[in-house]
């Protein structure tokens, strides 16, 4: 089974799984996206033993697989060449019910025949990164027995024929219901079928009420509930992506565990999805964070934590898997959530401040959380300057990144802005005369008059992709001639062809071969606010143009083949679909 980036996600908030171009699932964590996957057939090769869920028709010659429009509700249709077919609608139940949001840590599979197909079901359930799994199975269901927790798969499907994987007619619909070890209390087809119209239900209404823009709504729904799925809703959390080490190229080693929680990737997200107004998934996350400023009590915040706060990572290498295409290692863990980055400090800030001017927010944040807050700006006043290991993480280097550095001055100029909101006039004044030395302190640091650019790095002369966020913070305008400076230098240095490298010098493991998708959509968005109009346009078609089937992104791409790498679907990469999308678009006025 080669496996490639044509991968579907379903979820409900809590669970998530990805499912292939043939309708297997092949990726799948529980009891949450950290957890252990019950379905790791994505980090297999070849034909795996196990970690997956498969629903084949006998003599099939074609498939088609599309999403009820504005839910992440997959239907896929196979066909046989003599007019027989199946149509499968896999989903994660999540709706409210009796004033809560029900989001079982369950999977649900319809499938409905069309003609008189034969099929033929194996569910193959993966415990401990990769060992197959025991099962017990009575009249109606099986149970696999997982380590830290059994699954009981309930059905009106023949149990023996999935039991023995065995071929057999379908003439009826089926329904599976894969979650806790827990009796399925009624019917079974019709709590299925009124699961998945309230779903439905309630994606449909989540979407309607985004602001989209007129252009591109398709590519920016689909990107938003996506990002939404990435939210672990009991706390707030937002992870940087569903999986875990898909390499960033071919052989490359670099493959890491993004199933948790960053700073720096939920700050985007939120901002992102602020733009659209979908505010939930703000609210959600400023809950979260204030549990992290909490448990800080002032000291160091981590680049990143678990879904439930947690605060230790241990990386370790899982070997029973031997990884995308064979491409090992199976990380589990992620070691940067022992680093020093310092840009964290600015993007906690840039997430709550909103909630200081929001009146739209349940509960919009005072005074009490504006002094939470001041701890952490006190942080970024004493660290702005200092060494860290940047928003790549190096693993062996340490600098003062302009980045970080900027994101700290972000820090204190917009508590600033809290503060004259809140009507404290010597607060804002005492972080906005921070907030000017800083800033006064990175313009020298940072600038070289000999090549007229701003630097990646106070020591160096670095190109950096990320300096061009220095627009998005407004510590430099588009019309400042040293930002339209330092762009042309970054595009003449790290640009290739339609896609640009975060940076093009050796790391920890050498050159990197392939382009860091949001990096190409800073790009766009320094095209287009200098005035390159149609050449933002362009770029941004060709990415669109880039997406899986799914409409969705990883993190990398081959510039030369185009060829989608690392994790997914990459938080960032849809961040940059959303913005650029509510950037170029032409406005609702132009239709209406």
């Amino acid at each position: 089974m080669q496996q490639d980036m044509n991968l579907w996600p379903i979820g409900n908030c809590q669970v998530s799984a990805l499912i292939d171009s043939t309708g297997r699932f092949v990726w799948g964590c529980v009891p949450r996206v950290d957890g252990d996957p019950a379905f790791c057939a994505l980090l297999g090769d070849g034909e795996p033993e196990t970690g997956y869920w498969s629903i084949d028709l006998e003599d099939r010659v074609s498939t088609t697989q599309g999403y009820l429009r504005n839910t992440p509700i997959l239907v896929t249709t196979h066909m046989d060449d003599r007019g027989n077919g199946i149509e499968i609608t896999d989903f994660c139940p999540r709706f409210s019910r009796e004033g809560r949001v029900y989001r079982p840590t369950s999977y649900v599979r319809i499938v409905r025949p069309i003609g008189s197909p034969r099929i033929r079901i194996a569910l193959r359930v993966a415990t401990d990164w990769g060992t197959p799994t025991e099962r017990t199975q009575g009249s109606n269901h099986i149970r696999y027995l997982m380590t830290q927790q059994t699954l009981r798969l309930t059905t009106d499907a023949p149990v023996g024929h999935i039991a023995a994987e065995q071929w057999f007619r379908l003439e009826r619909p089926i329904h599976m219901f894969l979650g806790p070890d827990e009796s399925f209390a009624g019917v079974l087809s019709e709590a299925s079928r009124a699961m998945l119209e309230r779903t439905t239900h309630e994606w449909h209404h989540w979407v309607r009420g985004l602001a989209t823009p007129v252009e591109w709504q398709a590519v920016v729904i689909r990107a938003a509930i996506t990002l939404k799925l990435c939210q672990h809703e009991e706390t707030g959390a937002i992870v940087a992506a569903l999986t875990t080490s898909l390499p960033e190229h071919a052989d490359s080693g670099r493959n890491w565990d993004y199933r948790y929680c960053w700073i720096r990737d939920a700050y985007y997200t939120v901002q992102a999805l602020n733009r659209l107004g979908a505010l939930d998934v703000l609210e959600g996350y400023l809950e979260y964070l204030r549990n992290i400023v909490d448990a800080a009590k002032g000291g160091h915040i981590q680049p990143l934590y678990g879904v439930g706060g947690e605060p230790t990572l241990v990386e370790r290498i899982e070997t029973k898997l031997p990884g995308y295409r064979a491409m090992g290692p199976v990380r589990v863990g992620n070691q940067a959530y022992e680093q020093i980055q310092h840009d964290a400090y600015g993007q906690i800030v840039l997430s709550d401040v909103q909630a200081f001017f929001d009146t739209r927010l349940f509960r919009m944040s005072g005074v009490e959380d504006f002094h939470s807050l001041e701890r952490v700006g006190e942080r970024a006043w004493a660290k702005y300057d200092q060494p860290d290991a940047g928003l790549w993480e190096l693993r062996t280097k340490s600098h003062v990144h302009t980045y970080s550095a900027a994101m700290c001055w972000a820090a204190c100029d917009r508590l600033a802005n809290a503060a004259q909101a809140l009507g404290l006039e010597e607060r804002r004044a005492f972080w906005q005369e921070r907030a000017d030395l800083m800033r006064e302190t990175i313009e020298q640091a940072a600038w070289r008059p000999e090549t007229q650019r701003m630097s990646a790095t106070f020591g160096g002369d670095d190109l950096d992709a990320s300096i061009i966020q220095l627009l998005d913070l407004r510590f430099l305008s588009p019309d400042d001639p040293r930002f339209r400076s330092t762009l042309d230098a970054v595009e003449k240095g790290l640009r290739r062809g339609s896609h640009m490298l975060r940076y093009a010098t050796e790391d920890d493991f050498g050159l990197p071969h392939t382009a860091f998708n949001v990096c190409t959509f800073w790009l766009i968005e320094a095209l287009y606010v200098t005035g390159r109009h149609d050449d933002a346009r362009a770029l941004f078609e060709e990415m669109v143009a880039r997406c899986t089937p799914a409409g969705l992104l990883s993190e990398d791409i081959d510039p030369n083949t185009g060829e989608l790498w690392g994790n997914y679907p990459q938080t960032y990469s849809l961040v940059g679909l959303i913005n650029c999308a509510v950037l170029l678009s032409k406005p609702w006025s132009a239709v209406r």
